[in-house]
């Protein structure tokens, strides 16, 4: 993780470049390989029965480093990336028995990073001098397929930056 303080505009920001370019690496993404604007697309419906059921599948995903992948972009969830929690809490359900769907979503999450990799945490003085907390919720309805739970987040802010996130599921 880089941190970089500026006394002078009273700013502190937090990215995680470095690391995220080892992972784009790490999987194959490169100058060449698109981007996209949006965590998951619509079109990825995730749900425990899209596991896989003839054994050329299964095969092929115990090839795939899905595991791996996982646990690169939670690490990045968890330090500066505010927008994953929602889809890496659906891609980690299925690490037990993941098909080349779920595959195909993970792929999706490392080329959004790779249009995010320069975006971070930036902590800015308030001009008024005041440090106000600021929390924000919101839940969908029946947002999880599998069981029709909805889905709720919050997200509470210090000087405009989240600074505590939470995705229930």
């Amino acid at each position: 993780m880089k941190i970089e303080r500026d006394q002078r505009s009273g700013k502190v920001s937090l990215t995680q470049k470095g690391y995220l370019q080892k992972v784009l690496q790490r999987f194959n993404i490169n100058d060449g390989t698109k981007s996209v604007s949006t965590p998951l697309a619509h079109h990825f419906k995730l749900k425990v029965t899209m596991s896989p059921t003839i054994v050329k599948e299964r095969e092929y995903m115990t090839r795939v480093l899905y595991a791996s992948a996982v646990d690169s972009l939670m690490y990045a969830m968890v330090c500066t990336k505010l927008d994953l929690p929602q889809v890496i809490s659906m891609i980690n359900k299925y690490m037990h028995d993941p098909d080349r769907g779920y595959w195909e979503a993970v792929k999706w999450v490392v080329w959004f990073i790779k249009g995010i990799i320069d975006v971070g945490l930036v902590f800015e003085k308030d001009s008024s001098g005041k440090q106000k907390c600021v929390g924000y919720v919101d839940s969908d309805y029946a947002g999880e397929l599998d069981k029709r739970r909805s889905i709720t987040g919050y997200v509470f802010t210090l000087f405009q930056t989240p600074v505590s996130w939470r995705f229930i599921l």
